[in-house]
């Protein structure tokens, strides 16, 4: 029953994507009868051009919906599968397709992890079923046929759940590559601006360099047994130089899906310019497929780990983590502030993968079941809260027509739903308590806090220090998303567009939100619901889950034990409503408070506020930037326009600032320049002399000979 439903998941993403190629066709059907009906008497006309217009754009919505519905029902599909397979007994379900080499046909497996996985997906492609119909209304059908947006959007979706699926490797790169390829085209579906197909040919090419590494790792492995499937994968004894160099190669490739730093730059390119329902499902979900790969890689397929990988994950998270948000908090662009947040938190999903591989390796299998579930934990509320910003972001970019956040500003009273939900989903990226964010990097301090348990001072030593970084990464997120509420729906409007802003009409799109706001309060104060199904994960990946000490584990979170440390979300519910209650009731009958006055605010006595007057973005950032300015590169420029006598009097005066991410210049820069080197060099030998190219035969020829004699 579960591989029926994880199957109806993909052939139902797959049914979308070819539906979605009816609607030009159709459409081409619709105008071709028009055409013949006008040659028709005029008395025997029975279709007319506006006839032909109403039918055309009725059977194109029609499909258009119906495909973003096949969509939803594969997001269902996927959860249901995703659900079964966590609360039922049977942990594994194996089977067969009679796909790929004739001697290597395509495993299959069904676990855990993977149904765990499968959930994550299948919750957001459920919301982007929703949200999508309203959110491509949009798009001009002659400039971005939804044909290809449909058909590379299925794609997509159904080459993440393949991953999911596979059992051997030559299943698994075939699975990866079909998402990755999909997810190109879906970058680079507004392609007629250059930064879009830019960052697309960019995103392509780290791709396929991280799916060369993964191969390669594969091949480590695959080197030291008799087969490609992942049973064979396992019984590999590997040295542990060959271990750590399939360590390297897979973290190398999984990394760089994932946006680790210094390998991110694809991520802050890709992710603004795809349409905003497919930057949520690659940020959100896509993101998580490659920690899903490592996870497989490290803890399933290779099985031994040594502490000096989880050193590296520790090493690499914290600085991701505390450099993603760095340079999220310096971006004007909404969603490429919300990238580098991704980035930020990938960065903390490594760190806690980290701890869990040094737990494992020193013999602590109980902790590190305690960081695997902290870390899948916070995989999952990443993908709620950050689909929830996406979509929110892409509900403005359709009201306002703009990302900048300093061209918004006062639009809490013009989008008063979309702020509501949008202020739920900067609180949930927060870590605030009450919502789903902060469970789960109160679990990652959790399990740094068990360093005590080590023996070695070197560890004693960095954990502490990767918790501090850890810590300030929490509040700077926190600033940075009180500067993205604050911008954009307080104040005054910094734009026409702005000003004129309505409410989007499309029920859909806001049930979207909905659903993931929703989620984000409820696993906020029930987090026990998720936990149970990650210790599923944890007995299957670790032989060892997380006690459970207390008839009140519902109640109350205790991850090690009640007398450490506990969290009770609904007592803290109950007791913020009841201090609210009581500061209402005590306002309510003192009578210097009882009547609310309603006053303007005060202009400093300048005459009047305007929105010239409000913090901009690099106004709000400026002391972040002066405590961390080595961590970008910045060009700050003032320039002044004088006038009058001796030019001491200003007229005007210009701001320019320009941010930059360091990997520019420190690594990739230096890499192309030495790619072009050895282009131009290797580019001498063809000289257009057929006597010369002779020459290279002849070489070659008797170079081979020697060779097959030696």
């Amino acid at each position: 029953m579960v591989l029926i439903l994880a199957y109806a998941a993909v052939l139902l993403s797959f049914a979308s994507g070819l539906l979605a190629l009816l609607v030009n066709r159709r459409a081409g059907l619709l105008r071709l009868g028009h055409a013949a009906f006008r040659r028709w008497p005029a008395g025997r006309r029975c279709w007319t051009s506006a006839d032909a217009w109403l039918e055309e754009s009725r059977y194109a919505a029609l499909l258009k919906t119906t495909v973003f519905r096949l969509l939803g029902a594969a997001g269902t599909a996927a959860v249901l599968a995703g659900l079964t397979v966590l609360l039922s007994q049977t942990s594994v379900v194996t089977d067969r397709i009679g796909l790929g080499l004739p001697w290597l046909p395509w495993h299959v497996r069904f676990d855990g992890l993977s149904g765990f996985f499968y959930l994550i997906i299948g919750i957001a492609v459920g919301a982007v079923s929703l949200y999508g119909p309203g959110y491509v209304a949009a798009y001009q059908e002659e400039k971005h046929p939804f044909a290809v947006l449909g058909l590379f959007t299925g794609l997509f979706v159904a080459g993440m759940l393949l991953v999911l699926l596979a059992d051997d490797a030559f299943f698994f790169m075939i699975a990866w590559e079909l998402m990755s390829v999909a997810s190109y085209f879906l970058v680079a579906f507004q392609h007629e601006h250059p930064a879009n197909r830019r960052a697309a040919f960019l995103y392509l090419l780290m791709a396929e360099v991280g799916a060369l590494a993964i191969i390669l790792g594969f091949g480590v492995l695959a080197a030291f047994t008799d087969g490609f499937t992942f049973d064979a994968l396992r019984q590999a004894q590997l040295s542990s130089n060959w271990a750590t160099l399939a360590f390297v190669l897979a973290l190398l490739g999984f990394g760089m899906k994932a946006g680790i730093v210094p390998i991110h730059v694809w991520l802050p390119e890709a992710h603004p310019v795809a349409p905003s329902h497919i930057s949520a499902l690659m940020s959100g979900v896509m993101l998580k497929v490659a920690v899903y790969g490592l996870i497989r890689f490290c803890f399933d397929l290779l099985g031994d780990v040594h502490w000096q990988w989880g050193v590296v994950l520790l090493v690499l998270g914290t600085f991701s983590a505390l450099g993603g948000i760095l340079y999220a908090m310096m971006q004007p662009n909404l969603k490429r502030l919300l990238a580098y947040s991704s980035v930020e938190n990938i960065g903390i999903i490594f760190m806690v993968l980290g701890l869990a591989v040094i737990f494992m390796a020193n013999g602590f299998p109980q902790l590190a079941a305690l960081g695997l579930l902290a870390a899948l934990f916070h995989a999952f509320n990443h993908a709620l809260f950050k689909n929830l910003l996406f979509l929110g972001a892409g509900i403005l970019q359709h009201q306002v027509h703009d990302l900048n956040i300093d061209t918004m500003g006062g639009l809490i009273q013009r989008l008063p739903k979309t702020s509501f939900l949008f202020l739920i989903g900067c609180m949930s990226i927060s870590s605030l308590p009450l919502f789903n964010g902060f469970v789960s990097e109160w679990l990652a301090f959790q399990t740094a806090l068990q360093v005590d348990a080590l023996e070695n001072g070197v560890l004693r030593s960095l954990i502490p220090v990767s918790a501090a970084a850890l810590a300030l990464t929490a509040a700077l997120a926190a600033a940075c998303f009180v500067k993205v509420f604050g911008m954009i729906f307080l104040g005054l409007p910094r734009s026409r567009n702005a000003e004129k802003a309505q409410e989007v009409d499309d029920h859909g799109m806001l049930l979207a939100l909905k659903l993931l706001a929703g989620l984000c309060f409820f696993i906020g104060i029930f987090p026990a619901f998720i936990i149970d199904l990650l210790n599923q994960v944890a007995r299957q990946l670790l032989g060892q889950a997380l006690p459970n000490d207390t008839a009140l584990s519902w109640l109350r979170l205790a991850p090690v034990s009640h007398q450490q440390a506990s969290y009770a979300p609904l007592l803290v519910l109950i007791s913020v409503l009841l201090a609210s209650g009581a500061a209402f009731w005590y306002l309510r009958r003192n009578p210097e408070t009882k009547t609310m006055r309603r006053a303007p605010a005060w202009d400093c006595g300048f005459g009047g506020l305007n929105a010239r007057m409000q913090y901009s973005c690099s106004a709000f950032t400026m002391p972040f930037r002066r405590i961390f300015a080595k961590v970008w590169l910045i060009d700050e420029q003032i320039d002044k326009d004088l006038h009058g006598a001796g030019d001491i009097e200003v007229a005007a005066i210009h701001y320019r600032l320009q941010v930059q991410d360091h990997s520019w210049p420190r690594l990739y820069l230096p890499i192309a320049h030495g790619i072009n080197q050895l282009a131009r060099l290797v580019g001498r030998i063809q000289t257009g002399n057929i006597r010369v190219y002779l020459g290279y035969s002849f070489a070659t020829l008797i170079l081979m000979l020697w060779v097959v004699s030696l």
